[in-house]
């Protein structure tokens, strides 16, 4: 099985409201996406599809028609709108992420020649984004940002070992990073609010439980998680996910990247990323 993947870039513009709430009640929910007015994202859209090859041709299909037919709808029902004024779908359910990628996902499914449908991926921004895979669940992926130095170093190592092991890495001051954090949470979006959690409590929960513990700290030195643990970046995804998890019972993976360059993922014991 091959997967080939094409961007579609689109601009919209919507408002997160329900009309029967109070004006209170939305603020409460929605925050600065509830202004009437509306608000706009220059939306980047990642569709993969997957099939076997045509050994007479080389290819799977041609990529050319998947662009034309993914850019046809984009520019017939997104591009351009205001989607809860616009759109008859979003009229009656708010476009947000989640739902928007559900919408998409729904709208293509079943329509590419000579392969199918794998995954939809819609950034909303760069720090928010939105996936949609067949049999899976829609997740979605928040990003945050922490500061912080470290020191890799094993007490069940020597110390020659630890320094060709880690290597500069392992110099006794230790070294920082500019970490990003990418947390996802899975499930069905509400069928009200059209979210699968509200952001502002999954900012305040990985603000509390992770951000205030490690931003702008030296994770062996300063931290209780890692006074026995040697602070690699794949430790450190794990333990993160385990400090969320008691909080977020729709957690699906956690993504760690500690530089451009490398990234690290974990989803659990015994759970597929």
């Amino acid at each position: 099985m091959l997967y080939l993947s094409r961007r579609i870039d689109f601009s919209a513009t919507h408002v997160y409201r329900v009309p029967s709430w109070s004006e209170a009640d939305n603020v409460r929910e929605f925050g600065r996406c509830s202004n009437p007015s509306g608000h706009g994202h220059d939306y980047k859209m990642e569709v993969v599809v997957k099939g076997e090859l045509n050994e007479l041709s080389g290819i799977v299909v041609n990529t050319t028609d998947i662009k034309h037919l993914v850019q046809s709808f984009v520019s017939d029902e997104l591009d351009g709108k205001f989607l809860d004024r616009e759109h008859p779908h979003f009229k009656q359910h708010i476009p947000t992420t989640e739902n928007l990628v559900e919408y998409i996902w729904e709208s293509l499914e079943g329509r590419f020649e000579g392969c199918q449908l794998h995954r939809i991926r819609l950034h909303e921004n760069h720090y928010l984004s939105a996936e949609k895979e067949a049999g899976s669940l829609t997740r979605l992926t928040r990003q945050y940002h922490f500061c912080a130095a470290h020191r890799l170093h094993s007490d069940h190592l020597s110390p020659e070992e630890n320094r060709k092991l880690f290597g500069k890495c392992n110099n006794p001051h230790g070294h920082g990073h500019n970490y990003y954090l990418d947390v996802t949470v899975a499930g069905e979006p509400d069928p009200v609010t059209g979210m699968i959690i509200n952001l502002a409590q999954l900012d305040e929960v990985v603000e509390r439980v992770v951000l205030d513990k490690f931003d702008h700290k030296h994770l062996n030195l300063d931290t209780a998680e890692f006074k026995e643990l040697n602070p690699t970046s794949e430790v450190v995804a794990m333990v993160i996910y385990d400090m969320l998890r008691p909080h977020l019972p729709k957690l699906h993976k956690i993504g760690l990247w500690e530089t451009e360059k490398n990234y690290f993922e974990y989803a659990g014991q015994g759970e597929a990323s």
